[in-house]
């Protein structure tokens, strides 16, 4: 098996397990990752299945400690968010969609540490807003939690609580994204099927592993980390992005 290969799969072990504790990332973390092998329609669109696997395995294992209240309170308007955003993917072209993607990368992180650094906590009439732009962004570039966090954390203190309530909202968009891209390209389940399988199975191995992690560890130190990683990583897709579309 190739190097990069087993470095990728390890990654992706790596990043499932980290964004139980941390109730977000996996998107984040492995979309570096799948640009290696897959441009970025491709790549988005295989993250969106292997984040759904993680997420469903999450939910289940985690289905005593999902908030009801919350799921009610997000659920409809992150649905509709979802279903903008992963219509609005299908039309944009691969340069422009990189670029959103690194803006994301960069702009979702600097909010979530801004909401820590300021302790704000958002009315919970802003729910709404919340779950429409966390499924709108989830849609349109796979990244969709450190949104989702800055309304979500701060109602459940629990940290148990938080990511299983986290992984089901996730997983609705999820369910809502994967079918639209795939109805627009299906060439990710055959340009590398048996990668893809392997990113699948790494997630849900990671998936137990976190299960453990989460019981042991911080999950403010884990986040803080994961975003410093997707800061950078966003700068070098913003500048890669930016060479693309000015080159001539």
């Amino acid at each position: 098996m190739d190097v990069l290969v087993v470095v990728g799969l390890a990654g992706c072990m790596l990043a499932a397990a980290l964004t139980v504790p941390a109730g977000f990332g996996l998107a984040t973390m492995t979309t570096p990752l799948f640009l290696l092998w897959f441009e970025p329609h491709q790549a988005i669109a295989g993250v969106a299945i292997v984040h759904g696997a993680h997420n469903a395995m999450k939910s289940r294992m985690l289905r005593t400690h999902i908030d009801s209240d919350a799921l009610r309170r997000f659920g409809w308007a992150l649905l509709l968010g979802a279903l903008a955003g992963a219509v609005l993917q299908t039309v944009i072209p691969s340069d422009p969609l990189l670029l959103l993607v690194g803006v994301a990368l960069i702009v979702l992180p600097a909010l979530k540490l801004s909401e820590s650094w300021t302790s704000i906590r958002l009315p919970e009439t802003e729910d709404r807003i919340g779950g429409f732009g966390s499924g709108f962004m989830g849609g349109l570039t796979g990244h969709q939690g450190a949104l989702r966090a800055m309304f979500l954390r701060q109602r459940l203190p629990d940290k148990t609580e938080y990511a299983a309530t986290a992984a089901v909202l996730a997983l609705v968009v999820d369910l809502t994204r994967i079918p639209i891209y795939l109805w627009n390209d299906t060439s990710v389940l055959f340009e590398q099927p048996m990668l893809l399988i392997g990113f699948i199975i790494s997630a849900l191995v990671g998936a137990q592993i976190g299960r453990i992690w989460l019981e042991k560890w911080k999950n403010d130190s884990i986040q803080k980390g994961i975003m410093l990683g997707l800061v950078l990583s966003g700068i070098l897709y913003v500048r890669e992005a930016v060479e693309a579309l000015s080159s001539p």
